[in-house]
């Protein structure tokens, strides 16, 4: 779960990482106000790459702040429009680095990145160096610091970086963070107020999801997304739902994480595209289970067709087909569905889809092969 750039740098501000002292922008503010121009005014979305989709604009004065304000609120960035703006003073930058702590699984816990080449266009730069190290209490400063040799030949610059990579992994690991990104960590130039300073000019921070039964922050940031949500994917999120939009035109639906990568990639095999990563394994043998996930992918315009595919070892499959079989018959959308069901007793399926004219393919290679030619002739 991510937060927006303000709240992550409230985070950081709060375990003494510098930040810009920046102005939120509401809507509907006439006449917004700063503390000196220039400034950068940021959209403040939960999306990627909004500095390349115009999401960040300077300011000189307070008659394009305004213009820059009123533009803002009115753009889209992946489907999200800004609910406020962030504005940060225009720092002078001597140099832009990258900073991050993130969980991976290789590790079996966190790692540190690091490159000495920040900003907008990072991913077409050099892999950052990477310390993987695991367990918080495992990092050492000799070990990051005889990676960072090999990138960085500046070493009053490089211990400072190590002690700024400690304090975000203990951050992390304290305030329940997948990952904590700091692009760019800038370097301010020796003729201002803080020459030398490091500062975190924008952050990124990723919650653990999972972590909100022990986490207040978390589990206010959960309860917002579900309000800022569509009532439809609401209503699929508060059945325990799993559900990520894709670009593509076959609905999937499916049971368990593994299950559904592994329909994703099928579907890609053959030469299709999913429209969603949807995990519906949480009540699947309750008409009510699946009523959210069929009524989510039945309104989105996108979907040419839907394809369900359920695996249950405990999971009785003649109880997930009557489950199925009962939100067939409350669909209105016409959107044709096919069916992968195994598991146990899987031989009682071909008789209860039967009274309702749908069809359990043996393969999960045949119905998707099903689900794509459908997709095209629609």
């Amino acid at each position: 779960m991510m937060i927006l750039e303000h709240e992550a740098k409230a985070l950081l501000r709060s375990v003494g990482v510098p930040v810009p002292k920046g102005t939120l922008i509401k809507p509907g503010t006439r006449a917004p106000r700063v503390p000196a121009y220039p400034v950068a005014v940021k959209a403040q979305v939960r999306s990627g790459g909004r500095g390349k989709q115009g999401g960040v604009i300077r300011a000189d004065n307070a008659k394009s702040l305004k213009a820059a304000t009123k533009k803002l609120f009115a753009t889209s960035f992946g489907d999200e429009k800004p609910e406020v703006l962030l504005a940060d003073p225009w720092l002078p930058i001597d140099r832009e680095l990258y900073l991050s702590v993130t969980i991976d699984a290789a590790a079996e816990g966190y790692i540190v990145l690091y490159s000495p080449k920040g900003g907008v266009d990072i991913e077409s730069g050099a892999p950052p160096a990477r310390y993987a190290f695991g367990a918080p209490w495992k990092f050492r400063a000799h070990e990051l610091r005889a990676v960072l040799e090999n990138v960085e030949k500046d070493f009053q610059l490089r211990e400072r970086v190590i002690t700024l990579a400690h304090r975000l992994v203990e951050t992390a690991a304290a305030r329940d963070c997948h990952t904590i990104e700091i692009n760019p960590l800038a370097r301010l130039k020796s003729d201002t107020d803080r020459p030398g300073e490091l500062m975190a000019l924008d952050a990124k921070v990723v919650y653990d999801d999972w972590a909100h039964y022990r986490n207040a922050d978390i589990l206010a940031q959960r309860d917002g997304e579900r309000r800022r949500a569509h009532k439809l994917l609401r209503a699929s999120m508060e059945m325990g739902h799993m559900y990520v939009k894709l670009d593509g035109d076959i609905g999937l639906i499916s049971g368990g994480a593994g299950l559904t990568m592994g329909a994703m990639d099928t579907i890609h095999q053959f030469g299709g595209k999913p429209a969603c990563f949807l995990d519906a394994s949480p009540g699947p043998t309750s008409t009510r289970g699946y009523k959210p996930a069929f009524a989510l992918l039945d309104g989105d315009p996108a979907v040419k067709v839907i394809l369900v595919s359920v695996f249950g070892g405990g999971t009785h499959m003649n109880r997930v087909a009557n489950s199925l079989k009962a939100n067939m018959a409350m669909r209105k959308s016409k959107k044709p569905v096919v069916f992968k069901l195994d598991g146990t007793y899987v031989d009682q399926v071909p008789g209860i889809f039967e009274t309702f004219g749908a069809h359990n393919h043996t393969s999960l290679e045949a119905a998707v092969k099903e689900a794509i030619k459908l997709a095209r002739a629609a």
